[in-house]
């Protein structure tokens, strides 16, 4: 049987100075050779160096040997398991991080009522910076966002010359929603993906929103509100705008691009920590 020697603790890279999360998919994770190697279906074939990837990605038609998540979480590697292009998060594999200090200190902020308040207000002052907010309640900041967020749907559809009729989609028939409520469910449900991903992966609790309350991951939905405007609205409606007849996958693959020039990769663990101080 392969064997991954089991990095010491004091070797392990930080998670903030690990590189960027990596996506696979349509191929095999297994341990060769004392390290953990990739085979793709097109026969490509390199040796992850798991000890410093943020997290591990895996898409459609992926396998992983037992070896192999073993290995990924002796070197304190998260593993997740999403959708094609990262249209949907599924799992995520629980990692010994050696401590819960970041979940701990969300649960201790967000059980308390003015912390809990104090974090929605910088969450909307990031996105909003022309806002006095210093003595609105999370009710009423809910209200502010509901409004500025239509009114920036209208702004990208004048900016990109695409008419916007209002947010209206059916999840159970995509095929009664235009072109561009299409291209904004798809580029958002990736941009949530990829947040829980992250969430996960630095060790906080993706349950514990401050803005957001009901569901499984209102954190995610908090944190991925404050970058829509610059990544998956901007995708959405400058793929129609080009292209009136897109499908999903062209605006995926313009978010991709639009996520790596704003480095939200880098700035996301950065937000999170200065947002929960």
């Amino acid at each position: 049987m392969p064997v991954f020697e089991k990095p010491p603790i004091e070797t392990l890279t930080m998670a903030n100075e690990r590189w960027t999360p990596l996506y696979l998919e349509h191929g095999r994770l297994e341990v060769d050779d004392s390290s953990v190697k990739w085979i793709g279906a097109d026969r490509t074939v390199f040796r992850i160096p798991v000890a410093t990837v943020s997290v591990l990605m895996l898409g459609p038609g992926t396998t992983i040997t037992h070896a192999a998540i073993k290995a990924c979480s002796d070197s304190n590697t998260p593993v997740c398991w999403i959708g094609e292009d990262g249209m949907r998060f599924y799992a995520f594999g629980v990692t010994p991080t050696h401590n819960n200090e970041r979940a701990l200190h969300q649960a201790a902020t967000h059980a308390s009522k003015s912390r809990r308040a104090e974090v929605a207000r910088r969450m909307f002052v990031k996105r909003f910076p022309d806002v006095d907010v210093a003595t609105k309640s999370v009710e009423e900041l809910r209200g502010m966002e509901g409004k500025r967020v239509k009114a920036l749907y209208g702004e990208f559809g004048l900016k990109y010359g695409v008419t916007w009729k209002g947010r209206q989609y059916d999840k159970n028939d995509w095929d009664l929603a235009d072109n561009i409520n299409r291209a904004v469910s798809a580029a958002n449900a990736s941009l949530y993906a990829l947040c829980t991903a992250i969430v996960c992966s630095l060790g906080y609790l993706p349950q514990l929103g401050f803005v957001h309350q009901g569901g499984t991951m209102p954190f995610v939905f908090d944190m991925a509100d404050m970058y829509k405007h610059e990544t998956s609205l901007e995708a959405a409606f400058q793929t129609v705008s080009v292209k009136p007849e897109a499908d999903e996958k062209d605006t995926i693959q313009l978010l991709k691009t639009t996520i790596e020039r704003q480095r939200l990769l880098q700035r996301m663990p950065k937000d999170i920590e200065e947002l929960l101080k």
